[in-house]
């Protein structure tokens, strides 16, 4: 398994894990499942947050187009098979 980490200007956490069968991008965005949503358009993700009336987007490139999303406690998830 490999790992790779990035922070972002409002320094959130981004986690990149490689193994043999998917890619996994996990992102601590701290907010619940209806406050978001993302769009997989081809080897794009874009996420759409609402926090307090504000939205802020964000766009990942994924390794892939075979891709399935979930939020969990606050995390949200992206997993793409190889």
């Amino acid at each position: 398994m490999s790992i790779r980490q990035l922070a972002g200007e409002d320094e959130r956490i981004v986690r990149r894990y490689e193994y043999e069968d998917s890619y996994v991008l996990a992102a601590n965005v701290g907010l619940a499942e209806e406050d978001i949503d993302v769009d997989v358009v081809g080897t794009t993700a874009i996420v759409v947050a609402e926090t307090d009336g504000d939205v802020s987007e964000a766009e990942f490139e994924l390794p892939g187009e075979d891709a399935s999303v979930s939020t969990n406690n606050g995390v949200l998830t992206i997993t793409v098979e190889r």
